[in-house]
């Protein structure tokens, strides 16, 4: 940075701060445009995208269902955040937040909304007494869960938004938050040099809600910043990310909503179990 900023008495709004997502961007709440939600057959209809918050709760479906629960069923409805879908009246009465992911249970009699990806993580493991882990250590995984939800926000608006998407790399900000994105993954690879999982020996929402962030910066997926970050010197982290990143249902939430990368693993909307078989985009859009 070679300009000093005086900020002023009282900060307005008067241009877009720049950076990828700036369009996006705003100091108000509220909805933009009328558009209604689309709801389909199942009895949860996921609105969201594949960015790791989202990939949270649609790798806990696929989990759900290859554990046995039926009544799991979802559809995932794309929300195109660089779009401003997330501003659309609709999406606004579910989540009043206008962030991904945000749910409805249909379940029941009622409609109910719930957005936060922990708490939807934490609705859906109450409601199939699923991926909770032992009861004994049930205040362990709640610790964990809740460490992500106070952690990710300096990966992902700090590192990540500093490193990757700010107009210009800047030395301070990167640095500071390239120091807290070790650390935190410091933190990690002490918990997992002592257990499997991030809280003991069972597989839990922690791990569900904690490795699309972090397992998916170990393994080189966010910013391109695993070289930058010398990802492969937190090698229980590394095991850790690899063991849940071979699991089927991780694999196949990491389609669901997803906009970039290989064809192949690009699912946008999932309705279906046999949407994976047949409604990738290298079988509904190939390649001229």
């Amino acid at each position: 940075m070679t300009d000093s900023y005086t900020p002023p008495k009282v900060w307005t709004w008067d241009k877009e701060n720049g950076g990828k997502f700036a369009s996006t961007n705003r100091p108000i709440s509220g909805a933009t445009h009328d558009a209604p939600l689309p709801v389909g057959t199942h009895p949860f209809q996921l609105y969201s995208l594949a960015t790791p918050n989202g990939v949270k709760v649609t790798v806990m479906f696929e989990e759900l269902l290859a554990a046995g629960h039926a009544d799991a069923e979802y559809d995932a409805w794309l929300i195109k955040i660089g779009d401003g879908d997330q501003f659309g009246s609709g999406f606004v009465e579910v989540n009043p937040n206008s962030k991904i992911p945000a749910l409805v249970d249909r379940s029941g009699p009622e409609p109910v909304r719930v957005f936060e990806s922990a708490a939807i993580l934490m609705h859906l493991a109450e409601k199939f007494d699923a991926f909770l882990g032992p009861k004994e250590n049930r205040a362990e995984m709640l610790s964990w869960l809740f460490w992500q939800m106070g952690s990710a926000p300096y990966l992902g608006g700090g590192f990540g938004h500093f490193y990757a998407y700010a107009p210009e790399p800047m030395e301070y900000p990167i640095n500071r938050f390239a120091m807290e994105t070790k650390r935190q993954l410091d933190v990690l690879d002490k918990q997992l040099a002592k257990t499997s999982f991030i809280s003991g020996e069972q597989y839990t929402i922690a791990d569900i809600a904690i490795w699309p962030w972090y397992g998916g910066l170990v393994l080189g997926r966010l910013y391109d910043a695993a070289e930058f970050l010398d990802v492969d010197s937190y090698t229980h982290v590394m095991r850790w990310a690899k063991m849940i990143d071979a699991r089927t249902p991780v694999q196949r939430g990491r389609m669901v909503n997803k906009l970039s990368g290989d064809p192949r693993e690009q699912l946008h909307e999932r309705h279906d179990a046999s949407d994976f078989d047949t409604r990738t985009q290298d079988k509904i859009a190939p390649a001229d």
